[in-house]
């Protein structure tokens, strides 16, 4: 028998007293987040929610999310985390796809009335039974007329509860993919997938009690979940939250709350390297305590992991992995020799392998689809067996990431499938084009697109955002482009703009740079 709640009551045993959240004002202790899951587990059995029932919940990095994370998984049920930026349609998508049986939501603010689109959203779906409502204050009115909160189920509950048994196969969480090529699926992990998953991660990272690890990375996603909230109650690492990434807040915490670990998105690096307040801040303290950083979500230019390392002192670890792999699948680490711009070697009981589309492997250095076979994958997408059938063959996941393997063993992320240009009939990676502008010393920040093209098939459209102040012509660039690249690689286009259009976890969203060229053609 497993349960993935067994860390958090394992480090509540072990160090009641320690802080294990920090929210601004606000500190629990391990004993004391470990009741309050209690109180939501015991809540929601009180409804008559039980193993393997589903239950969605939407909230942002508050104390609120492990609290009611834990209580599902104490209950037996499955958590359905769910990106706080959905409205009504999206909402009800999640909630009739993945047979939801209850669905906790945060109020939201004024911007962001997320209780309010949640109950629409709920409203569509008549399977989904309870809709409760988190409220900042828990003694605090439903933002929903005559909607339960969260507050009022957990009144009157025992701290202590029972964790339903569950078995390691059992399905924990269901994290559902972005659904960039098609309709979001979602990714049943189990409970063996995701503890062990966040027991590797802990080992690697050399988490222990006395870290304190700054979350801005979503909880709702793959990335946060598991290499910073599981991972860290794992170690007992003190968690400080914040809801929306700054580089003032991140800064600022980073030097109050003496933070150790941190994790971001390749542009929140970025941001907090461009950021032009950064005197502000005590860098040399804020350096003196950062023992690790780490990135993912997608490849980190060299430039900025340069930039940062030598401004912060801590190593920033590159790691690779999807929610279809729990996420983890391939780690620099602290004990091994690093290689900046690859994502390191597989975990322990962990496969990768480079292959062709006939799945046979390639030759070490030539570029294929990355393969994933081990502990950590997925049981299977719910309720889509063909989209199984054609993501698991042969045992292996295939990702749909274009890597390469050197001669150590070390992968290198080249591109996503869906994202390689191909002008002319020559294969073109974006992200060795990004790479080669962000060099430039008047870039700040690139994104790289293919564009139809009459004769060549496709053209390469580089939109770029500049540092403060520089100044650079398109024609420029593309002439610089010119001197760096192969004639077939360098970008014909070029536009600039004062910012990127970025999701929730801070990915770039090149679908919608795809979007934007499309109209700018039609019309």
């Amino acid at each position: 028998m497993l349960n993935l709640a067994i860390f958090l009551e394992q480090t509540a045993r072990l160090q009641p007293a320690q802080d294990a959240v920090v929210f601004m004002e606000t500190r629990l202790s391990w004993a004391q987040l470990n009741g309050a899951a209690n109180q939501v587990a015991a809540g929601l059995q009180a409804l008559g929610i039980g193993r393997g029932d589903k239950v969605a919940l939407s909230c942002p990095n508050l104390p609120f999310f492990p609290i009611a994370y834990y209580g599902i998984l104490k209950a037996g049920a499955t958590v359905v985390p769910l990106n706080v930026l959905f409205k009504r349609r999206e909402i009800a998508y999640h909630l009739e796809d993945s047979d939801a049986k209850a669905y906790l939501c945060f109020e939201g603010s004024p911007e962001l009335p997320m209780a309010v689109e949640g109950f629409a959203g709920f409203s569509e779906v008549e399977a989904c039974e309870h809709f409760i409502a988190i409220t900042a204050d828990p003694a605090g009115a439903s933002p929903v007329e005559g909607a339960l909160t969260l507050g009022q189920m957990m009144h009157g509950q025992s701290p202590v509860f029972d964790t339903v048994q569950t078995m390691p196969d059992d399905t924990a969480v269901i994290l559902y993919t972005s659904g960039t090529t098609g309709v979001a699926k979602g990714a049943e992990l189990t409970h063996f997938n995701m503890f062990q998953n966040a027991e590797e991660v802990s080992r690697v990272l050399s988490y222990s009690p006395d870290d304190v690890s700054l979350i801005v990375l979503p909880l709702f996603h793959s990335f946060g979940q598991t290499v910073l909230m599981n991972a860290g109650m794992a170690a007992g690492v003190t968690q400080v939250l914040l809801p929306r990434f700054s580089p003032e807040h991140v800064l600022g915490l980073m030097q109050k709350e003496k933070v150790t670990v941190f994790a971001g998105v390749p542009t929140m690096y970025w941001g907090l390297l461009s950021y032009p307040d950064a005197e502000k801040f005590d860098a040399v303290a804020i350096a003196s305590r950062l023992r690790v950083n780490i990135s993912g979500g997608a490849a980190l230019p060299l430039e900025v992991l340069r930039g940062f390392e030598e401004k912060y002192g801590a190593p920033i670890l590159e790691g690779y992995g999807l929610s279809e792999t729990a996420p983890v699948a391939c780690f620099n680490q602290l004990d091994i020799e690093r290689k900046p711009g690859s994502i390191g070697i597989p975990l322990p009981r962990v496969e990768m392998r480079i292959v062709d589309d006939a799945g046979s492997d390639v030759p070490v250095g030539e570029t294929g689809e990355v393969v994933i076979r081990g502990y950590n994958v997925m049981k299977g997408y719910y309720k889509r067996p063909e989209a199984n059938a054609e993501a698991l063959r042969g045992d292996w996941f295939h990702t749909g990431d274009v890597g390469r393997q050197d001669e150590d063993g070390y992968f290198y992320i080249v591109d996503r499938t869906k994202d390689m240009i191909i002008r002319g009939g020559f294969n073109v990676y974006p992200r060795e084009v990004e790479e080669t502008l962000m060099s430039h010393p008047s870039v700040s920040m690139v994104a790289v697109i293919g564009v139809p093209h009459d004769s060549h098939g496709e053209e390469i459209k580089a939109v770029v955002v500049l540092k403060p102040d520089a100044e650079l012509s398109e024609d420029e660039l593309v002439a610089w482009g010119k001197q760096e690249l192969a004639s077939y690689k360098y970008p014909r286009l070029v536009t600039f703009r004062d910012r990127l259009p970025m999701n929730a976890t801070g990915k770039i969203l090149k679908r919608e740079l795809r979007a934007d060229e499309d109209s700018s053609t039609s019309a």
